[in-house]
């Protein structure tokens, strides 16, 4: 298993990044799972993760383990405003909506620039339980049992299209 270190900065310039282009993302769901496809995608591509998150495999899909703490700070510094909204009739959580409140101001790549614009543009629409979906077909995910950490060296059994574009 690849070992990863968690890039904290790194991992708040993609979040306020992902933010500012889409102008919201509603709910935590949505949002563990870009970052999971941002991870992924990129260690596909370059053989390293861009925030070195560890994903453990949950019943909804891959979930980020510092995603709560992390985006918890962001609003605690002002980066990131969040709201509740009940969507829905049949369930009784509310919806998490995060929104940025500063610009980004973090030297990413190319590299990384054109991945996050990738990730933004290709998945940027789908809703959560669309992104859960997708990840529910993948190798990294089914490779491991429940509440198991997912090593990326599995994301090269899925042969992502169009990475490097």
């Amino acid at each position: 298993m690849a070992i990863a270190s968690l890039d904290k900065e790194k991992y708040k310039a993609a979040f306020l990044y992902m933010l500012q282009h889409l102008g919201k993302i509603e709910g935590r769901k949505k949002a563990c799972k870009l970052f999971y496809f941002l991870d992924f995608d990129y260690y596909e591509a370059y053989e390293k993760p861009f925030t070195g998150e560890t994903y453990v495999a949950f019943p909804m899909g891959p979930v980020p383990e510092k995603f709560v703490e992390i985006t918890e700070e962001m609003e605690r510094e002002g980066l990131i405003s969040t709201y509740q909204k009940k969507m829905s009739l049949t369930h009784d959580n509310p919806t998490i909506f995060y929104q940025s409140e500063t610009a980004v101001d973090y030297p990413f790549t190319e590299q990384e620039r054109k991945m996050l614009d990738r990730i933004i543009r290709k998945y940027g629409a789908l809703t959560g339980k669309e992104l859960g979906d997708i990840t529910h077909c993948q190798a990294p995910y089914n490779a491991v049992d429940l509440r198991e950490a997912i090593s990326y060296e599995y994301t090269f059994y899925r042969e992502t299209p169009d990475l490097l574009v």
